[in-house]
């Protein structure tokens, strides 16, 4: 009864929070609230795979999250890239749940530069469900598209689109995976500050409008926050950037519920600032 009662609640957390964070990899992009679409390094794999065109060298990452201090609501991710002569492509592994109830995706992302101030990636995940005491496995095909164009140097816009064939949790009750629309846009005030603001809006729910803000104090260090407002979270987040290491760490706060806290580390041959 234990387990069936958990069970249910990871399923009802799931759906909650994840629906409209769907895609969101990396403790930077958690520090921002979710604002994930902007960004330009590996963690583009899921995020926003138009971000993979701009990177020149191949990369490395992983990242834990733990919703609200559960191990039950874990959620693990693995991602390495590549670039290519004309982009780069991004694979990544992730897991969230428990061995009771789990979501499992593999991910094959390319991003391309369309021409100097854009580009366009896309992503094909192999989704996998699977729930304990014999209620059984179910999979899945899905994809995601997003574009990025950096206008100038301070203004840069997004779009993306996850999951557009509506691919189906399960038959019986025409159960789907998310659906979502994003729109971002970044301000860079100066070398130090940038400002983010991110529209999710998933098909079956309320839109997430996200606000947030990151901070270059030092040559390598950054400090994050930021607010979504459905469902209200409020987030922090600091990052550490040296030459060959990226170490970042993030938590979300929601007032009824509590921390979720999230590290992640990445490895390249040599880092630029992001």
């Amino acid at each position: 009864m234990k387990i069936s009662l958990l069970i249910i609640f990871t399923v009802l957390i799931t759906s909650i929070f994840y629906a409209q964070n769907e895609g969101v990899s990396g403790a930077r992009a958690y520090g921002l609230a979710g604002t994930s679409s902007l960004q330009s390094d590996l963690w583009s794999t899921n995020n926003n795979p138009a971000g993979l065109a701009g990177l020149k060298k191949w990369q490395a990452g992983v990242s834990y999250e733990n919703q609200f201090l559960l191990s039950e609501l874990s959620n693990k991710t693995a991602i390495v890239t590549m670039p290519v002569a004309n982009g780069s492509f991004g694979l990544s592994l992730n897991q969230f749940g428990y061995s009771s109830f789990n979501e499992n995706r593999i991910g094959l992302s390319y991003g391309q530069q369309l021409g100097k101030n854009i580009s366009m990636g896309i992503q094909l995940n192999y989704l996998s469900t699977q729930i304990g005491d014999g209620y059984g496995k179910t999979n899945a095909l899905s994809g995601n598209i997003g574009l990025l164009a950096n206008i100038n140097r301070e203004l840069s816009l997004s779009a993306m689109v996850i999951n557009p064939n509506r691919a189906k949790l399960a038959e019986f009750t025409d159960e789907r995976f998310p659906t979502l629309l994003k729109l971002g846009l970044q301000y860079k005030f100066s070398e130090k500050v940038s400002a983010y603001t991110e529209v999710a809006k998933d098909i079956d729910f309320d839109a997430n409008v996200i606000l947030a803000v990151e901070y270059k104090a030092l040559d390598k260090i950054y400090f994050r926050a930021g607010y979504a407002t459905n469902p209200a979270l409020s987030s922090f987040g600091f990052g550490l950037n040296l030459e060959k290491f990226k170490l970042d760490f993030a938590s979300g706060f929601d007032s009824n519920i509590g921390f979720s806290p999230q590290v992640s580390l990445s490895y390249s041959p040599s880092f630029s600032a992001p």
